[in-house]
């Protein structure tokens, strides 16, 4: 089966050529029918390759396609990895995508036959180029990838072009994007540079008798991780991501819930030896993680709008990620990639699911009341809520409390930075949970009247990821309850780095009262969120002082515009209208006007006097004969 894990990847670009070409003359039925089937098969073939790698003994496998770049001693294969890290993110993308495509043909039935073709070939070359990214046996074949989820992304974020807000945010994400993506290419020269070779076995294999503290690791883990930050929305490169909710609510499920942001988690959890062999880069990393997970969170608290507080809940969950690896918990990151996988793209398609009810309304405020016409799309909220807060026996809980009991192993601040982040999540996830479905509707009589239910398109995707977010953490159960299964299934991958780690070990009493801590306290925060909030009134008042703060997002758009968008915009102009139009333009028109100036003077030479041409003549020869006499 391994041999044919090109199929993988190739069946949602085929997916992505029939309904682009034909989309002038498919009908909606045959264009979900290919997007959504593509990806099923495609979960189908990964399916089958997982349980061949999980099979005991099995070691990493390379499918050569063909030779892709070779100039001089550097060789660059198109060549497919597949190990025990690719396998996992193989399921996760093709079993998420697979639902989040069958709830789009639903979810986007109101589109023209055009644009909703139109939306299921971008769906399909995202799903494509995600799978290009974590299958690529290189980082250039990573890169590639890379960079094909970042058109996508503007592609989708911007779908709906006519919206001038919309194209902005698509802009913005993709030159926000472009940042972090210098900063991985300047991590694959460097690699070149140093190892000769971008390919992972033989960069990790050089990359280890270097030891500890090498500065150009150290260089090379920094731009990946600047690359990293861009595309999984760490902190300072973040405020592109709430801005891409303006695309479909699917899009946003796909993208920035299971697959699209999670790809700087994959690539930081890939290069795990060059990680740990920079443990000051790795510290910056888990610091830049917790800030990230605490600031994201905090803004979390006061918004209004349904999928932006779910946007930066995503940043905020990103946040958990880093700090995993940071602390070198590789395998807690990846884990809490998974579940998050599951609980989030069950909340963005439950918002979805409520939005649609809604007659495109986001604004929470508006809605309340609507478990008593939403009761599927009101329980499995409810599980993606639980699942998300920690609550013990769901997902969440189980890779949450391994993240959260690895920092304290390492560092008690970091412990407690993130458990203050856990129980803010708890607390703005159930705000958002009572104020949407609890109380009374507040929305007007026209919306009331058109609440229901959503189709089964759109509950039966989301019934299958509640039981997930319920059932998926139990592969990965922390040692006390027993073997942890994912650590057991991952090691393989992160076996290069484990001579240079030390090991922090926790006792079974110290992670029992952590694990209670946790879960005393995320209760305790819920149940304050359900006292303020079940029976919600809007007053219309305004916030002040922190609450408008926190509302604005701690201005720090406006900060960015201030500091770089105006100031580069200022620069723009003055090269505008001074150096290009005052100067080289001024320049190049003064060069043409004196030649027309020029020529004009000397036409007048040309009178038709035979006696002015013989004069000229004679002063010619008289002044050649001076210039010779001179010389």
């Amino acid at each position: 089966m391994i041999k044919l894990v090109w199929l993988v990847p190739f069946l949602p670009l085929l997916g992505f050529l029939v309904n682009g070409l034909g989309r002038r003359f498919l009908s909606k039925s045959l264009v979900g029918f290919i997007g959504s089937g593509t990806v099923l098969a495609s979960f189908v073939v990964s399916l089958l390759a997982f349980f061949e790698v999980k099979a005991p003994g099995f070691q990493a496998q390379v499918v050569h396609l063909f030779n892709f770049i070779s100039v001089g001693s550097l060789h660059i294969p198109f060549a497919f990895q597949v190990d025990q890290l690719s396998a996992l993110f193989l399921l996760i993308i093709t079993g998420v995508g697979t639902l989040i495509h069958i709830y789009s043909t639903s979810y986007m039935h109101d589109e023209s036959d055009e644009s909703f073709a139109r939306y299921f070939a971008y769906l399909n070359l995202f799903v494509f180029s995600m799978l290009i990214l974590v299958l690529g046996a290189n980082y250039v074949m990573m890169f590639i990838g890379w960079e094909g989820v970042g058109l996508c992304s503007y592609l989708l974020i911007g779908f709906w072009f006519k919206n001038t807000s919309y194209n902005n945010a698509a802009k913005k994400a993709f030159v926000m994007n472009r940042i972090g993506d210098l900063g991985f290419l300047l991590g694959i020269f460097f690699m070149i540079m140093q190892f000769g070779t971008v390919t992972f076995p033989d960069v990790f294999a050089k990359a280890a008798p270097l030891g500890m503290n090498n500065p150009t690791l150290a260089a090379i883990a920094m731009l990946l991780f600047v690359g990293a930050m861009g595309k999984s929305a760490q902190i300072p490169l973040y405020t592109w991501l709430p801005d891409a909710m303006a695309g479909p609510t699917p899009v946003s499920a796909l993208i920035h819930a299971a697959t699209m942001v999670t790809a700087g988690i994959y690539m930081i959890a890939r290069s795990n030896v060059i990680y740990t062999l920079s443990p000051s880069i790795q510290m910056v990393v888990a610091v830049i993680g917790v800030a990230t997970a605490l600031f994201a969170a905090s803004i979390a608290l006061k918004q209004n709008d349904i999928k932006k507080v779910l946007a930066y809940s995503t940043v905020s969950q990103l946040g958990y990620m880093f700090l995993a690896l940071g602390v070198g918990a590789y395998s807690a990151a990846v884990f809490h990639v998974m579940t998050h996988a599951f609980f989030k793209a069950l909340l963005f398609l439950g918002s979805g699911s409520v939005i649609h009810a809604m007659g495109g309304e986001q604004d929470i405020r508006k809605m309340g009341g609507l478990k008593k016409y939403m009761p599927t799309t009101n329980w499995t909220f409810l599980v993606g809520c639980l699942a998300i807060a920690g609550i013990p026996g769901l997902s969440g809980f189980f890779s949450k409390d391994e993240i959260l009991a690895s920092a304290y192993a390492h560092n008690p601040v970091l412990y407690a930075l993130g458990l203050l982040g856990a129980l803010m999540t708890a607390f703005y996830m159930f705000r958002l949970y009572y104020i949407t479905f609890s109380g009374k509707f507040r929305g007007t009589h026209e919306q009331e009247h058109h609440l229901h239910e959503s189709p089964s398109a759109i509950t039966i995707p989301l019934m299958i990821l509640a039981v997930l977010s319920v059932f998926g953490g139990y592969v990965g159960l922390p040692e006390v309850f027993g073997k942890n299964l994912l650590a057991e299934y991952l090691s393989p991958v992160f076996a290069p780095s484990a001579p240079f780690v030390t090991e922090h070990h926790l006792s079974h009493s110290t992670e029992w009262m952590l694990m209670g801590l946790s879960s005393v306290l995320v209760i305790v925060f819920i149940l304050i969120a359900r006292q303020k909030f079940a029976a919600y009134e809007d007053t219309g008042k305004e916030n002040a002082g922190l609450a408008k703060v926190l509302e604005n997002k701690w201005y720090i758009d406006e900060l960015y515009d201030a500091i770089i968008v105006k100031p580069l915009q200022e620069l723009s102009r003055f090269f505008r209208d001074t150096v290009e139009k005052a100067g080289i333009d001024k320049l190049v028109n003064g060069v043409g006007r004196s030649v027309q100036w020029s020529s004009q003077q000397i036409r007048l030479i040309q009178s038709g006097q035979v006696g002015f041409y013989i004069f000229a003549m004679v002063i010619g020869m008289i002044v050649l004969f001076v210039i010779g006499f001179l010389l």
